[in-house]
């Protein structure tokens, strides 16, 4: 007879594993599956290697600038394979952390792909287990957390070696620069590799089939950002239709056309196409959701273009019992970790409610307030509205701006470069939304995500004590700023 869980979680993702620890500390029984390795791709082949990478890249930009400190460096090397194996050691370290706290949780970890084979709300749910560990469990409730993988488009010949994904770049093994790099595609994942490898000495070209990159951002955050690439020597080729890429055997070879140009007619002879060479492509132009081989359809679960379909106020999909978070859920949210691990923290307590006995309560999602952060140089964080996207929903904002260069500690850190803005209704003065490009954007997009959750105003913001000399008083002269009352910034009158 197979053992009975209160909750099975298929995928050991930041959605994954974060609701399997959840679901114990209120005292579940719980089985986490997965079919590689814990952490997902967050942990092994996504965020936390990257910003490893970029730590090094970061630590070579401070080098370069020790001088003006008064370090006197005369030479230096950077060893790209020695920062592959930092990285490598820091993600070994944390997937071992994860195991550590599943089993301190009494978690049973099994190793292998989860398959739903049958059951139901009333009865629970039979899983199959195939791989390392080869078992059928039965589980009350299933939360499904398969998260997503990088898009294979056809037509760029994806061969994992010389036309890469970032999971290939993000191997273990791939330890060595290479003196030019193309990137297809501008996004967050494209900048941010394209800031690495330009600092580790590689000459990097990007493609982007939009005007500029990173578009989803404000458009004063975008320009310093394209700014700061170029003088790295990054060329970014904006408004690039990519009709193939080819490994050539020697290196690799991209034709475009304009992004304007029909599809029916970019194969023309007489369309203008445009060639790119290098040695080595990556692909970055979005991902595929894993929702395949679940046994969803035989459940009555709605797949539309590889998402499952749920309510997506309570994670549950059709099927009653089963539940989908994260990258691989129709949730109309950002494919973004912390996301996942939220909706873990829904899919958990509406899981455990529906079963009974355990102290919690129904919860429903709210993707109001999502920071959003980019970890190239200068760092990039945002939350919120933008202001076309405010001025589209017919808002009235007051912006405030404050710049690095007039902060004290920015200055005394060497960090000048960037600003602040901080978005507010024009009445009320309730903060709406805020972007931010310099060193600690990240943390400092945090403050105001806390503030505008609880729905407090740029006074609030103003009103609280902020250590001096900090970054985060970046925060307060920021806030300050929308209705005139930054101290170390001239602005406008004072906004009553």
């Amino acid at each position: 007879m197979s053992e009975t869980y209160d909750l099975a979680v298929i995928g050991a993702g930041p959605g994954g594993y974060h609701a399997a620890i959840r679901a114990a500390q209120y005292g579940a029984k719980v089985a986490l599956i997965e079919k590689d390795k814990l952490g997902g791709t967050c942990l092994n082949w996504g965020c936390i290697p990257t910003k490893a990478l970029y730590a090094s890249a970061h630590l070579i930009d401070q080098i370069k600038e020790a001088g003006e400190f008064g370090v006197e460096v005369s030479s230096f090397t950077s060893n790209f394979a020695k920062a592959v194996e930092r990285k490598n050691k820091i993600v070994s370290e944390l997937v071992e952390g994860i195991g550590g706290l599943e089993k301190a949780w009494n978690n049973d970890v099994f190793f292998g792909t989860g398959k739903i084979i049958g059951g139901n709300i009333d009865n629970g749910f039979e899983i199959s287990i195939q791989g390392q560990d080869n078992k059928i469990i039965n589980a009350k409730r299933v939360i499904i957390a398969t998260g997503s993988a990088p898009a294979l488009i056809p037509a760029f010949n994806i061969d994992h070696e010389r036309i890469l994904t970032s999971d290939d770049i993000l191997d273990p093994n791939f330890k060595t620069v290479p003196s030019k790099i193309l990137i297809v595609g501008a996004g967050v994942i494209g900048c941010e590799f394209a800031n690495i490898f330009a600092t580790f000495g590689s000459k990097v070209e990007m493609l982007e089939f939009l005007p500029t990159p990173i578009a989803t951002e404000e458009p004063m955050i975008i320009k310093a950002l394209q700014k700061k690439l170029e003088a790295k020597g990054v060329q970014i080729h904006t408004f690039q239709g990519v009709l193939s890429v080819e490994n050539t055997g020697m290196g690799v070879k991209a034709i475009t056309c304009s992004a304007d140009v029909p599809r029916d007619k970019q194969n023309d002879p007489e369309t203008e196409k445009f060639t790119y060479e290098a040695d080595l492509c990556l692909v970055s132009i979005g991902r595929a959701k894993i929702s395949g081989n679940l046994g969803l359809e035989d459940l009555g679960i709605e797949i539309n273009r590889g998402a499952i379909v749920i309510d997506t106020k309570t994670c549950e999909t059709g099927a009653k019992g089963i539940y989908a978070i994260g990258d691989v859920a129709a949730s109309g949210a950002p494919m973004l970790a912390h996301i996942a691990s939220y909706m873990g923290d829904i899919a958990v307590s509406n899981a455990l409610a529906s079963i009974g006995g355990f102290p919690v309560k129904e919860m429903t999602t709210n993707y109001d307030v999502v920071p959003a952060t980019i970890f190239t140089s200068p760092n990039i964080g945002s939350v919120g509205l933008r202001r076309k996207v405010a001025k589209d929903k017919g808002i009235d904002v007051l912006m405030g701006q404050f710049p690095y260069q007039s902060l004290g500690k920015a200055k005394c850190m060497g960090e000048e470069e960037g600003f602040i803005m901080v978005l507010a209704d024009k009445q009320s003065h309730k903060i709406l939304g805020a972007s931010c490009i310099g060193a600690e954007a990240p943390e400092l997009i945090s403050e105001i995500a806390l503030a505008m959750q609880h729905g407090l105003t740029v006074h609030d913001i103003g009103e609280t004590i902020h250590s001096h000399p900090t970054i985060s008083e970046m925060v307060l002269e920021g806030a300050e700023a929308v209705v005139g009352k930054a101290i170390h910034k001239k602005g406008r009158p004072i906004h009553h």
